[in-house]
This record gives C-alpha cells, structure tokens and sequence, in this order.
C-alpha cells in the first residue's frame, strides 16, 4: 500500500470515545444467569446499568440490557465479561460520535455469537429521523 492511500484514513483515538456499552444478551434459559452476570458487575464496578428489556428494542433483536462504563474501566470490564459471560452473547461498542450504526456495527467487538442488529434503524437515528 502505498502512503498516499494511507492518508484517506483517519485515526480514532480510544481515549477519544465518551463511553462504551456493553449490551448482554439473553432469553427465558438464560436470563438467570444474565441477572448473576448483572448483579456482579455492580457489586465490582462503577457501571451504569440500564433497564431489564424483556422484548427486543431498537435495533436488537433478543432481549437485553445495556452496561455503560467509562474508558478507563474498558481493561477491567471487557476482560471481566470475558471470562464471566456464562454462555451469553455481548455486544460491545464505543459511543464515538462518530455515528451509531457504524459503533453497533464496526467499531465493535461481540463475545460469543454475533446476533442480527437493524443497522437501518441505527443509521436512521444518525440522519436524525428518529431520536437518539
């Protein structure tokens, strides 16, 4: 490649990113251990739990609910879910700024298996049809 091609590209900076969030996955079958998983992550550390979504929402198509943590837990949280996760998918991604159907969709990392995501609803909230 050669130098030229690489200027087209610009970094983003991790230390750039406002927040991540962790969205865990789950069903009926695993939603106990969705809530063990939960109830560790506030007992361990500083994170911001959202709300139990019993039915998909939004662009997730399994219910869910979502861990918000700062930068500078991603090296304690991710690896914590890692070797916790119990079996459960979780989407993690960066609140960039850059747009949202490219955090949920590109800028991410999956554990366990990658599920569908409406990546038309979340490019819809980026052209400000529909609110954030």
């Amino acid at each position: 490649m050669e130098i030229e091609a690489m200027q087209e590209f610009s970094v983003v900076l991790p230390q750039t990113t406002a927040e991540y969030h962790a969205h865990v996955y789950f069903d009926p079958a695993t939603r106990p251990a969705a809530a063990w998983l939960r109830e560790e992550l506030e007992r361990r550390f500083p994170v911001r739990m959202g709300r139990w979504r019993e039915q998909p929402v939004g662009p997730h198509s399994k219910p869910m609910y979502q861990v918000a943590f700062g930068p500078e837990l991603f090296g304690q949280v991710v690896p914590f879910l890692m070797l916790n996760r119990q079996g459960l998918d979780i989407l993690i991604h960066p609140e960039s700024g850059l747009g949202h159907a490219g955090d949920h969709a590109v800028r991410c990392a999956w554990l366990g298996d990658k599920l569908p995501l409406d990546i038309a609803f979340l490019e819809r909230i980026d052209a400000g049809e529909l609110p954030a």
